[in-house]
């Protein structure tokens, strides 16, 4: 009589990571860091705890992931805006894609690197302290692109490009928040639109 074999542990049959990365974005997306539970995870991503852990680490570590997902996805618009030929046109494109991607239907309203760990308290510092690095790079990148359209003289000589950076930031920040609040997208391109009256003119 043959021995029967033992019973598969780990990824289930099947088991698809990007797909289940997907599922755990969007529900960080949705619920933020702290209102996620394992059980929300695991349930929309169909896989088991053991599973999640062999695959993607623990509840930080699959955060982490998913914010890198997001990053690469509904904010990869970011990137994009950067490669604008122009300083206006940069600050067009970051703040249209904020309004798209904070008002997709289909998708949760605001933006995962805002709402994700706003209110979380002390079990939820490592995922705080990692969206405020997050947004402080997307500071970063911006300051650097404005920096070089001073220096080649597309903004004017005494912009700060750091202010203007902050500026832009904060603005697509709120549009995620009133985004999520459940203003329209309509309400939220008119708030980009007014911004935009405000950059600097040569």
């Amino acid at each position: 009589m043959t021995a029967p074999h033992p019973a598969p542990t780990g990824r289930p049959r099947g088991f698809d990571a990007d797909a289940a990365l997907e599922r755990a974005m969007q529900v960080f997306w949705a619920q933020g860091y702290e209102g996620a539970s394992l059980t929300d995870l695991t349930g929309a991503m169909g896989i088991t705890r053991t599973s999640m852990y062999a695959a993607f680490g623990n509840k930080e570590e699959l955060f982490r992931k998913a914010l890198e997902r997001y990053a690469e996805g509904p904010a990869s618009y970011v990137g994009r805006a950067l490669r604008e030929p122009t300083a206006a046109r940069v600050a067009t494109a970051f703040l249209h894609g904020s309004v798209r991607a904070t008002s997709t239907p289909g998708c949760p309203a605001g933006c995962l690197g805002v709402q994700g760990s706003l209110a979380a308290g002390v079990a939820g510092r490592e995922a705080r302290d990692t969206l405020a690095t997050w947004r402080e790079e997307g500071v970063r990148r911006l300051r650097e692109r404005f920096q070089r359209a001073v220096d080649e003289g597309d903004l004017p000589s005494g912009a700060d490009a750091g202010a203007l950076a902050r500026y832009l930031m904060a603005v697509s920040n709120g549009i995620a928040v009133q985004a999520a609040g459940g203003a329209t997208r309509d309400d939220v391109q008119r708030v980009a639109d007014m911004a935009l009256l405000a950059w600097p003119q040569d």
